[in-house]
């Protein structure tokens, strides 16, 4: 063999060794704490106690979804482990499980943690901490700012967007309507007040005639409501979570005040709110929503919901299909999953984000037709749109066009 050919097959066998090694770095799994070749570890915060209990029905949703998914083979082979506490919508107590989810339970994100006092707690440490604070249970403008919060992402439309959608619909049908607001006194009843305000731009100060906030330690928010009549207005906003939600529909009839009643999405729940309330005494309220009512005979046959309502009977049969918040925990869910799906073997937070940020003209099927996520490195707001609903009888009727009113963070 010449000197020429020796050194021909060397080069070869040098070409071969890189390429194997090559193959082997390409094919390598990357992987953060909270993650395994078997296991995918996810924190989540729910508040299964405490004055905002209605949306604990949320947290076990999803851990009845996940199980799903586990018998199914999990996600790209691993199973998921979701470790769920309860802050009792406190956020001096999210503080506390949001360290120990990341310092002692070591999860790979922190998934849909609900409220927006308890995530505005804990967003900082979870960004210096750089932990996905993936799809946060609350419609807060703020979650949508990539630039300062590259680790939080919200989920729902927001706040803002909503109540602009309520200002547009009064400015077009009651232009001369003297509004009254309750709204919780916090973030979230803040957020929802400013777009408000913000939709109703120059009128809102001659249209907003009274205001009355309220504390989440009140048992009872009956002498707010009488106040509220008391102003002369013939529009009620109603900015409150479930329990007082139900509190304030009820007072309401009982006053014999037949303002137009508009009530926010998040407590527009047939099971946790208008139910308990009475059907009687939330006929003609108008709210928004971007997911499909489980209790809209519309969907019976739908593909998306007959899917929903055959994983409530044999996954959650506990669970009330009724409740919103059933809907949602597996609309976020299956969100997550799919994220989840496009990060294969790369299971790093960083590319958890990546991929989340990544979402184009995803679609839930329990989303109402014609509202897909989109998100990109820019946009943290998977869903903008929502369509504006009537309750008749013992059902949300739908209304409109989808309107999107997306407002940036």
């Amino acid at each position: 063999m010449s000197a020429l050919q020796l050194r021909m097959g060397a080069v070869s066998a040098a070409l071969v060794i890189l390429a194997a090694s090559s193959s082997a770095c390409l094919a390598q799994k990357h992987y953060d704490s909270g993650a395994t070749d078997t296991e995918i570890k996810i924190g989540n915060i729910m508040p299964y106690s405490g004055p905002a209990s209605a949306y604990g029905v949320i947290g076990r949703t999803e851990a009845a979804f996940f199980k799903k998914i586990n018998d199914a083979g999990g996600i790209n082979g691993r199973k998921i482990n979701f470790v769920s506490y309860d802050d009792a919508y406190s956020p001096p107590k999210a503080v506390e499980q949001a360290r120990k989810l990341v310092e002692s339970d070591e999860v790979l994100l922190v998934f849909n943690s609900l409220g927006t006092p308890s995530n505005s707690a804990i967003q900082k440490y979870m960004n210096s901490k750089k932990v996905p604070q993936l799809f946060v249970a609350t419609g807060a403008t703020k979650w949508n700012d990539p630039k300062n919060f590259p680790w939080t992402m919200g989920w729902q439309p927001s706040y803002q967007s909503e109540t602009q959608i309520y200002a547009k619909y009064l400015l077009k049908n009651k232009p001369d309507a003297k509004i009254a607001v309750l709204y919780q006194n916090d973030d979230y009843g803040k957020d929802y007040l400013k777009g408000l305000k913000d939709g109703l731009g120059a009128k809102a100060a001659s249209m907003i005639v009274a205001e009355e906030s309220y504390e989440t330690t009140e048992p009872t928010i009956d002498n707010h409501i009488v106040k509220l009549k008391s102003s002369g207005a013939d529009v009620f906003m109603d900015i409150a979570t479930p329990k007082f939600a139900a509190q304030a529909i009820k007072k309401v009839a009982e006053i014999e005040w037949k303002p137009l009643h508009l009530l926010n999405n998040v407590s527009a729940s047939v099971g946790s709110v208008i139910k308990p309330a009475g059907y009687p005494n939330a006929q003609d309220i108008i709210s928004a929503n971007y997911l499909k009512d489980a209790s809209d005979p519309q969907w019976n046959d739908d593909p998306g919901m007959k899917a929903f309502y055959a994983f409530m009977a044999k996954d959650f049969p506990e669970g009330d299909r009724l409740d919103n918040g059933t809907v949602v925990g597996y609309s976020v869910a299956s969100t997550l999953v799919q994220v989840l799906t496009q990060c294969g073997d790369d299971l790093t937070r960083d590319n958890v984000m990546k991929q989340a940020a990544n979402l184009k003209n995803f679609r839930v099927e329990t989303l109402l037709p014609g509202i897909k996520i989109d998100t990109s490195a820019t946009d943290f707001a998977p869903i903008s749109s929502l369509q504006l609903m009537k309750f008749k009888g013992e059902r949300w009727e739908l209304f409109g066009d989808v309107i999107s009113a997306d407002v940036g963070g």
